[in-house]
C-alpha cells in the first residue's frame, strides 16, 4: 500500500501521456507552457498579488536535486502565493541554486513581491526559456508539497495537481513548482 501511495505523487513528464490521467478540468492549467501569472491575469482581468511565504537558503531534497543532476546542495527556496483579492489561487515553490542567483542574475532575482514569472517570461529577455523537463504530479497527503500547502490552508482536500518546470535564466537553472489550489477552478480557461 505504501508503494501505491508513493506512485500517486510521482512526477511524470507531460509528453509521457501523464496529462491525460489528470482530470479534464485541470489539463489546460497543467499543459500550458506560458507564464502562469500572465494566463491568470488575462483570465481574471486584473493583476495578481504575490504573498511571499518564505525566501531563504535551504538544502535540496533528493526529489528536487535530481533536476540538477545531484550536483547542487545549497539553494534559495522561494515560496509564494499568487492571489486575487487576497484569495490564493496557486502556491509556487521555486528552487534557485546559489550559482543561479549570482553575477548578473543577482539584481534580476531580487524579486520582493514581484512574481518570478515576470522575470522568466520578460519579453526583453530571450535567454530565459522553458527547458525539459516539464512534469506534472498528483499530490496526495503524503507529498512534501501538499504538506507545505496544508500549513497555509485548513481543510485542504487531496489530491492537488501541480506542474514542475526547469527554466534557465542566462544559462543557470531554476526549478519552479506550481501547485494549483481548488479555488482556481472558479475561473474558466479560455
Amino acid at each position: 500500500m505504501t508503494h501505491r501511495n508513493r506512485l500517486r505523487s510521482a512526477w511524470n513528464r507531460v509528453g509521457s501521456g501523464a496529462i491525460h490521467r489528470a482530470p479534464r478540468k485541470w489539463q489546460p492549467w497543467l499543459s500550458d507552457t506560458g507564464s502562469l501569472t500572465q494566463k491568470i491575469e488575462n483570465i481574471i482581468g486584473q493583476k495578481l498579488e504575490v504573498q511571499v511565504l518564505r525566501d531563504c537558503p535551504q538544502s535540496l531534497n533528493s526529489d528536487e536535486s535530481r533536476y540538477f543532476h545531484f550536483k547542487i546542495r545549497r539553494c534559495r527556496v522561494r515560496e509564494v502565493l499568487l492571489c486575487v483579492n487576497d484569495i490564493p489561487l496557486v502556491m509556487a515553490h521555486s528552487v534557485i541554486p546559489t550559482l543561479s542567483s549570482s553575477g548578473s542574475n543577482h539584481s534580476i532575482l531580487r524579486l520582493g513581491t514581484k512574481p518570478l514569472g515576470a522575470v522568466l517570461f520578460a519579453k526583453t529577455r530571450k535567454y530565459s526559456k522553458p527547458k525539459s523537463p516539464r512534469d506534472i504530479a498528483r499530490l496526495d497527503k503524503s507529498s512534501v508539497l501538499w504538506k507545505k500547502c496544508s500549513k497555509h490552508f485548513s481543510g485542504l482536500s487531496s489530491p492537488l495537481w501541480a506542474r514542475r518546470t526547469l527554466y534557465r535564466l542566462k544559462g543557470h537553472p531554476i526549478l519552479v513548482n506550481e501547485i494549483f489550489l481548488p479555488v482556481l477552478l472558479n475561473y474558466s480557461v479560455s
